[in-house]
């Protein structure tokens, strides 16, 4: 179970491999997180990130996991969830893809969707089925300030980011009440191996301001958390600028 401050003692991570969720993990666990599944497709990177939350003291799983095949979504995480209570799942998998390339090759484009949108419905919804049968615990999803509004840029990864968002508030929605909290984290643009090379926006964060901000989200048991937090009023403006003047703006 979760303290009263709302550190959860278990975590699973759907995406382990990710910047952010590892630097959230090493976060939790110096704060009181022992038992972690990371959960991701088999790889070197896997278990690397494995043996150095183990050397933080933490108990430390990984389970093989493909967000591109949701049939296979349900056998195995529920074979986690049998292990015992989770009280935290981070959803965290996502991939930024080309969008130059993928506006050329629609097979492209569709697999950023299925990864970022189709393949987290299906595991969110399972993640939220087995919290509710448990009785409590907390879905974190990762979200992005690109879902906010379509830019010229980046609006195939954005639109996947869009819909994982609308979900993940309808979801919270649909179990508010059960003893499950859903938190949406929207991030600007992270500092990580994903955004490597491609310009620096304004507001850039990094992995470790993120995890820093997902922990405070959880003890305020928040439902929507910005990153920086200024992006909230920044968004907030951004939304309202007329369609004719925001396609000519240097976004």
């Amino acid at each position: 179970m979760k303290d009263a401050f709302g550190i959860p003692q278990s975590l699973l991570v759907l995406g382990g491999t990710s910047e952010i969720a590892l630097a959230t993990v090493r976060r939790l666990v110096v704060r009181r997180t022992r038992t972690v599944w990371l959960a991701g497709r088999p790889s070197p990177a896997l278990e690397s990130a494995a043996t150095q939350l183990r050397s933080l003291g933490a108990e430390v799983h990984t389970v093989a996991f493909d967000a591109l095949d949701p049939e296979s979504h349900e056998a195995v995480l529920g074979k986690v969830f049998a292990e015992g209570d989770i009280d935290m799942v981070l959803l965290a998998f996502g991939i930024l893809g080309d969008q130059a390339h993928d506006e050329r090759e629609p097979v492209a484009a569709v697999r950023v969707a299925q990864t970022n949108y189709t393949g987290a419905v299906s595991a969110g919804l399972v993640s939220a089925r087995a919290l509710q049968t448990q009785g409590h615990g907390s879905l974190v999803v990762l979200s992005s300030v690109a879902g906010e509004r379509a830019r010229r840029a980046d609006f195939i990864y954005g639109s996947s980011k869009a819909g994982l968002d609308v979900f993940a508030q309808g979801l919270g929605d649909a179990l508010h009440g059960t003893g499950v909290h859903v938190m949406v984290v929207r991030p600007g643009f992270v500092r990580s191996r994903m955004t490597a090379g491609l310009e620096e926006a304004p507001l850039a964060t990094t992995p470790e301001a993120v995890a820093t901000a997902i922990e405070l989200g959880l003890r305020r048991r928040s439902e929507t958390v910005w990153v920086p937090g200024v992006l909230r009023v920044v968004m907030a403006a951004v939304r309202h600028v007329p369609r004719a003047v925001f396609r000519r703006l240097p976004l």
